[in-house]
């Protein structure tokens, strides 16, 4: 009876494991700035300022530089990426809000008249999870 309490016990613990998302940005052309990293749990949140889920500025690595995001609960996520080559924490734009930065997403990529939606950067987080985001 003792050993089955501790089991019910434990059983939320189990129930919401965390896992560590380990992003490989690739094909970085140099090593000024940022990588900003934008992790997101939904269609209402993805690319809106402030809805991240998770988010982090790594220093820019030219080649490839990892980005561990610790502490992810099970679920869908969409992330994605931009070199701040100039290390000022925001995307720059042209007047047409078109980034001057290299941008980059997870399992898709920049359409012509727009970034991707969540369905088509979204991948599933059931385990601890390498995956790789190639700038172009």
């Amino acid at each position: 009876m003792k050993h089955l309490f501790f089991i019910f016990l434990l059983a939320p613990f189990f129930a919401n494991a965390q896992h560590t998302l380990t992003i490989a940005a690739e094909g970085l052309k140099s090593s000024d700035g940022l990588i900003a990293v934008g992790v997101y749990n939904s269609t209402n949140s993805f690319l809106k300022d402030g809805k991240t889920c998770a988010g982090i500025f790594e220093l820019a690595k030219e080649g490839t530089t990892k980005i561990i995001i610790p502490d992810l609960p099970n679920g869908t996520y969409a992330v994605s990426i931009f070199h701040d080559e100039n290390g000022n924490k925001k995307l720059d734009t042209n007047f047409m809000g078109i980034p001057k930065e290299p941008v980059a997403f997870s399992k898709a990529k920049m359409k012509t008249f727009g970034p991707p939606d969540f369905s088509e950067c979204s991948f599933d987080v059931e385990a601890d999870l390498e995956i790789s985001i190639p700038f172009k």
